[in-house]
């Protein structure tokens, strides 16, 4: 049958919707990690179907609804009471529900409205069964197809993923996340009550917002698509280069966007059970990596993949940016043409082995920083790709390598002043660079379409196709 025939594109469409339908189903009935990891697919909206993309989102804030005698059962485990005397409102109809808790609008004795992140009472007796269960299916898939090794990735990120069954912990992680961040005005991190949260109960502050991919309420509230997405984007830059302590899991559903006082937007960053750290050496590798990336240079890109343990560099990098590289041009689409897409699905599909090895060779903390990467990429795109993505991030990994240089202690202060003034020449450096490099490559496609217009010269075929 013809692949490009309404009636082969109606039935794959079909089927796809039913496989979606199931995994959801299957999520929701199991919970905890297989909503989790359902979301996890939600970021890869350049390479999954459609079908798959809009049904899965559903995970990142409606999975769950558990009945109100398990959580009153939660409450007098943990404070020896129910919510509804321990506050002075409790809804027991839960606003948002996910992969591993509830949340529930409440109210303070003072009135001030609190969120109430509930546990699911059962979550932490099925932890360990469920990362057995996964296991076991994944040592299952890879007896039937051998290259497909993800069992390692599970290992290595079950200590990491079992933080996020404390809440105390998330307390401690949304106030240091609140600290770091202090100087981008926009951000807002929720207060923590610690009087009324435990290791399965979380309160803190009430903060109304849309999900950043909502573009309808975004515009609705009179906001900027562009400003949105570039806030999105140098707030995780930030994390990634420059601080190292990275939020793993800022998908849709916990980074909500609101009109803040300079009528302009605000972020309010949810969730922050799920942290990675970045080591200095490595976010050095790192800033100075992708800076190399942007500007095509080919023996920085291999030198710094090295750095981070890669030796397949320009796959690495290719992975890293979540698209192919054109080593003749500087421009990078944020939204990939037929032709990158369909280049980026047969590398996931024929060069399997050569992307496991580049994943084996990194650190560790790196895979959840390609999670963090690869899902505000995604709400980048769904935004419609209004900013830059690389552009933006290269320029935070600059600034970052810089302060990092300055903040060394062993630094004497006398000297900081010129790291100061260094890092401000390397980032006019790089812009000039980039801009003169993109400006060079403009006037020279010009210059070869005009020859080749009036006939003086022929061009071949990859010349014609770099082009266009």
């Amino acid at each position: 049958m013809d692949e490009s025939s309404p009636v082969y594109v109606e039935g794959m469409s079909a089927c796809h919707q039913r496989a979606a339908d199931s995994m959801v189903e299957g999520a929701v009935q199991n919970g905890g990690l297989y909503i989790k990891l359902g979301q996890g697919l939600c970021a890869f909206n350049h390479l999954l179907p459609a079908e798959y993309i809009r049904t899965l989102r559903i995970l990142e804030d409606k999975a769950l609804n558990r009945r109100y005698k398990e959580v009153d059962a939660l409450f007098q485990e943990d404070f020896n009471t129910t919510p509804d005397k321990m506050f002075r409102k409790f809804d027991y109809e839960p606003v948002a529900a996910a992969s591993l808790a509830q949340v529930h609008k409440a109210e303070l004795h003072d009135g001030t409205p609190v969120a109430v992140k509930v546990q699911y009472i059962d979550l932490r007796d099925r932890f360990d069964g469920d990362i057995r269960t996964v296991e076991i299916l994944l040592d299952i898939v890879k007896f039937m197809h051998p290259s497909f090794g993800f069992r390692w990735v599970l290992k290595d990120l079950k200590g990491t993923l079992a933080q996020e069954l404390d809440f105390e912990n998330e307390g401690r992680n949304s106030e240091r996340c609140a600290e770091e961040l202090k100087h981008f005005k926009f951000i807002v991190v929720p207060k923590v009550f610690w009087d009324y949260t435990s290791k399965r109960v979380l309160t803190a502050e009430f903060c109304e917002g849309c999900k950043i991919n909502n573009v309808e309420e975004i515009r609705r509230q009179g906001l900027s698509l562009k400003d949105t997405a570039d806030k999105l984007i140098r707030t995780f830059a930030e994390q990634i280069f420059y601080t190292g302590f990275i939020h793993a899991d800022p998908h849709p559903g916990n980074v909500l966007v609101r009109r803040g006082p300079d009528k302009k937007a605000e972020l309010v960053l949810l969730d922050h059970g799920l942290y990675e750290y970045l080591s200095k050496s490595d976010r050095i590798a790192l800033c100075k990596l992708w800076r190399a990336i942007i500007l095509r240079d080919d023996a920085g890109m291999e030198s710094y993949s090295r750095d981070l343990g890669v030796k397949d560099y320009f796959l690495f990098c290719e992975m890293l940016l979540q698209r192919p590289i054109n080593m003749r041009e500087l421009g990078l689409g944020n939204i990939l043409s037929r032709e990158e897409t369909a280049y980026m699905r047969d590398m996931a599909t024929n060069h399997f082995d050569n992307i496991m090895r580049v994943l084996k060779a990194l650190p560790r903390p790196m895979l959840l920083v390609f999670r963090n990467i690869n899902t505000v990429r995604s709400i980048n795109i769904a935004l419609g790709a209004p900013v830059d993505r690389y552009f933006l991030m290269a320029k935070s990994a600059v600034r970052g390598w810089g302060k990092i240089q300055a903040d060394d202690t062993r630094v004497l202060p006398s000297f900081r002043l010129f790291r100061w003034l260094w890092t401000s020449w390397e980032n006019l450096k790089f812009e000039c660079a980039l801009r003169t490099e993109m400006m060079m490559m403009s006037l020279t496609r010009s210059l070869l379409q005009v020859l080749s217009f009036f006939g003086l010269i022929t061009l071949d075929q990859e010349v014609y196709q770099y082009l266009k």
